[in-house]
């Protein structure tokens, strides 16, 4: 009996064992899950928070584009004989830099418009520009940098004849109109980055063939820069007070800050869009 006893309590030890094991295991599973469910609560409260940060500043910049898009409309349509809209030091400068690169750029000091033909801008069926274009944008930026200028605000706007695109080479980088003077403008505009100006003075569009201005195609073809006289405003989206107060010195911030560039960590499936 004392045998038996002794047997099957080492059998029901065993077994206890056994069961702690396996509560062991299901709880550190359980633990696991927990850790799991908050941090994908964290990340979709961060995801929330990055997606309202991001549809502020889209509202933001979808204001400040129409407000230039408004300007743009007024300037362009003023009368020829109209007085110019930008002061006579800004004036006389671009029209001195107009008539000494006047193979490439047009001055209209009535709309306060600079023109480059887009001929001799860039190559055939091309968003590249020549170097002669280069050189002709970097003097045009040093005015735009001027103390008279400075403060004015730009729309780039690129545009092109009636003709399709139809030359595979071509269409491979461009695949209509719309693309062909999209690009064009944003090399423009990309160029006047490069030589200094600041990028909140800029807004850059493509009209493709919409807006002819003559029966000549070749005046057709062409990149306007509009120069809106107005003071470049910031369209940055203001932070809450209580997240604009700076941390502690020597704290570290507990997670990093939003923006367009966060990478969440959770969701690691590939990102879907045009």
């Amino acid at each position: 009996k004392y045998n038996a006893l002794r047997l099957e309590n080492e059998s029901l030890s065993k077994q206890l064992a056994d069961a702690e094991s396996k509560s062991s295991a299901e709880r550190a599973r359980a633990e696991a899950y927990a850790s799991r469910l908050k941090a994908m609560d964290d990340g979709g409260n961060g995801m929330i928070a990055l997606n309202q940060n991001l549809s502020s500043q889209l509202e933001a910049q979808k204001a400040a584009n129409a407000d230039l898009q408004r300007r743009y409309e007024e300037l362009s349509t003023r009368p020829a004989a109209a007085a110019s809209p930008l002061t006579p030091a800004v004036t006389d400068a671009l029209t001195t830099f107009a008539t000494q690169n006047q193979d490439i750029v047009d001055f209209d000091a009535a709309r306060g418009m600079v023109k480059f033909k887009t001929d001799f801008t860039f190559a055939l069926g091309s968003a590249d520009l020549t170097p002669k274009a280069k050189d002709v944008i970097a003097r045009f930026c040093q005015i735009l940098n001027s103390d008279a200028a400075k403060g004015y605000e730009l729309m780039v706007a690129g545009h092109t004849d009636s003709t399709p695109v139809s030359n595979p080479a071509t269409k491979a980088k461009h695949p209509n109109n719309w693309y062909l003077s999209s690009h064009r403008a944003i090399a423009v505009g990309d160029q006047l980055l490069a030589g200094g100006v600041a990028g909140q003075r800029l807004a850059v569009t493509g009209y493709g063939e919409q807006r002819p201005i003559s029966s000549n195609a070749a005046q057709n073809r062409r990149v306007e820069v509009m120069i809106l006289p107005s003071t470049v405003r910031s369209t940055n989206v203001a932070k809450s007070p209580a997240k604009a107060a700076a941390a502690p010195a020597g704290t570290a911030a507990k997670k990093p800050g939003l923006n367009k560039d966060t990478v969440a960590p959770i969701d690691n499936r590939p990102v879907y869009n045009k």
